[in-house]
C-alpha cells in the first residue's frame, strides 16, 4: 500500500480521527522521498515522527470501544 492508498482509506473509513493512522501515513510518505532525502534530513524527520507518536501516549484509555 503506498501512501496515496492509505490516505484514501483514512478519508474512505473516516479515521482522519485515529492518529496512528497518521502516523502511518506520515511515515510511509517518509519511506517514498527517502532516496531524495540526506541521511541528516531523513534522520530529523523520523525522529520527528517517532516523538510524536511517543506524544500519543495512552490518549484511547477509557475510550477503547469507541476508538478501536
Amino acid at each position: 500500500m503506498n501512501s496515496k492508498e492509505l490516505a484514501q482509506y483514512i478519508e474512505a473509513t473516516n479515521s482522519i480521527t485515529k492518529p496512528w493512522l497518521l502516523v502511518q501515513l506520515r511515515l510511509k510518505k517518509l519511506q517514498e522521498r527517502q532516496a531524495m532525502l540526506s541521511e541528516n534530513d531523513y534522520a530529523n524527520e523520523l525522529a520527528d515522527i517517532h516523538q510524536d507518536l511517543m506524544n500519543l501516549g495512552e490518549w484511547w484509555c477509557g475510550i477503547e470501544n469507541e476508538v478501536f
